[in-house]
């Protein structure tokens, strides 16, 4: 039996700015084993250095945390959208830290979602892989001494990846977002958002090239988690020449 997307009785909305008087009008049961509920409770304009977009943010009744998304085009109801699914990082996003790739990831998808007819980029606030900022220091420091990313989170008592996409999940029903094609080098995100209900059309590879300081993080993301990356002394990897839409 194909999963039950979430809030699948979510009225539709001409615009963007109708969100708001939607939600607050809509009765929210909730949905799945955890009754999760996510409303829209503001809209407004973003203009970037990377282009024009909008950005939503959303209440949710899960994680008490206060996720946005970045809107370019009209996204309401639209099938095969291209869509970024970033998880927050202060030290890469902020920083410029290049312990990791994140705040290249962020940009790269910024000016790629811009350059397109339409696309949106969820910015969740799950820092450190959903352990939180003082943990993902804690786990640096173990990092400094010679452990991976993933013997540094179990080292602290965590899985590897602590991350968790209903609230997404939802935030995408509330946009009406018929299917995505999701901007990805991660195959889990792509298996948990369509055990939540959403159905992904296909993957857009989104790779990073390496630094000197990154490049143990990456290769780690490869061979311990699975992630679609190409280092030096491997074979390439057609679906990595960009842009390449891969089909699930």
């Amino acid at each position: 039996m194909d999963p039950q997307p979430p809030c699948s009785g979510i009225p539709r909305v001409a615009t963007l700015d109708d969100l708001v008087g939607r939600e607050k009008d809509r009765g929210c049961a909730g949905f799945g084993p955890h009754h999760i509920c996510v409303r829209v409770v503001a809209v407004a304009n973003l203009p970037s250095r990377f282009g024009r977009f909008r950005i939503v943010a959303f209440w949710n009744n899960r994680d008490a945390k206060e996720h946005v998304a970045l809107v370019h085009g009209d996204v309401l109801g639209t099938e095969k959208l291209a869509t970024r699914l970033l998880s927050e990082c202060l030290t890469g996003d902020v920083m410029g830290s290049l312990r990791c790739d994140c705040r290249d990831q962020l940009e790269v998808a910024l000016q790629k979602i811009a350059k397109l007819q339409r696309g949106v980029i969820l910015y969740m606030r799950q820092e450190g892989r959903g352990i939180g900022l003082i943990n993902k220091v804690r786990a640096y420091a173990l990092q400094d001494r010679g452990l991976d990313t993933v013997e540094a989170n179990l080292a602290l008592g965590f899985r590897d990846d602590e991350r968790d996409y209903a609230v997404a999940a939802h935030m995408l029903a509330s946009l009406n977002v018929g299917s995505i094609e999701l901007m990805t080098n991660n195959p889990n995100k792509v298996r948990q958002l369509e055990q939540l209900g959403i159905k992904v059309s296909g993957r857009i590879p989104h790779v990073i090239p390496a630094n000197e300081w990154n490049r143990f993080y990456l290769e780690t993301k490869a061979i311990r988690s699975g992630h679609a990356i190409e280092f030096e002394g491997k074979p390439h990897l057609p679906e990595q020449d960009d842009p390449v839409i891969v089909e699930a």
